[in-house]
């Protein structure tokens, strides 16, 4: 079993920071990329950021040049430091990990999200 512990929400006041963690813990072979979503009340998930195994980053256009997503491979993290907070950045926030198993089966496990508010 394979489990996504997700921390770091909060309320925060416009132009504040936050800095979000997911550890994924359990029986993961090879971690190819990890990423966080989000879902505003009403809206689609949509991606944020995202991680390969290699270093190669993707950030939506919205976050670009505010939020910065990074890993500890040692500890199957991954972070989102998310900086300049914007009232629209007010969702839930999920974290994903893609992996293979020893079997090049491909897995895909999702946290259990942690809220954002972003409110004066």
């Amino acid at each position: 079993q394979v489990q996504l512990v997700e921390s770091g929400g909060g309320l925060v006041q416009p132009g504040g920071s936050l800095r979000l963690s997911c550890a994924a813990s359990g029986s993961i072979f090879s971690i190819y990329s990890m990423g966080w979503y989000r879902q505003a009340p009403g809206k689609q998930r949509e991606s944020v950021a995202s991680i390969t195994s290699g270093g190669n980053t993707n950030y939506a256009d919205s976050v670009k040049g505010r939020f910065t997503i990074s890993t500890d491979n040692t500890k199957n993290t991954v972070y989102l430091q998310m900086n300049s907070l914007k009232p629209e950045d007010t969702a839930v926030y999920y974290c994903r990990v893609i992996s293979f198993t020893l079997t090049g089966a491909r897995r895909d496990y999702w946290g259990q999200g942690t809220q954002v508010t972003v409110s004066s």
